[in-house]
């Protein structure tokens, strides 16, 4: 179960890293999108939705506010998973 958890983590890092348009050296897991590498808004729901689609789940964007950085972009993409 582990192995599957570090593989959607890793997934995860590389989409919105291809979004953000950086390298993945540049992103921690608290590093904020915002805050630290000027992602606006329409960035974060095209985050949202390549999550969903890469994962065939649903996320609502009421989960927005707690993906800010890649910690809370695992917390919400396991709650969904496990849906």
């Amino acid at each position: 179960m582990t192995v599957l958890v570090n593989e959607r983590a890793a997934k995860a890092k590389t989409i919105v890293c291809d979004i953000l348009e950086l390298d993945e050296d540049e992103v921690t897991e608290t590093s904020l999108f915002n805050e630290d590498h000027g992602a606006d808004s329409l960035l974060a729901i095209e985050i949202l939705a390549a999550l969903e689609k890469e994962f065939n789940v649903v996320i609502e964007e009421s989960e927005l506010p707690r993906m800010v950085n890649l910690r809370g972009v695992y917390e919400v993409v396991s709650t969904a998973a496990s849906r």
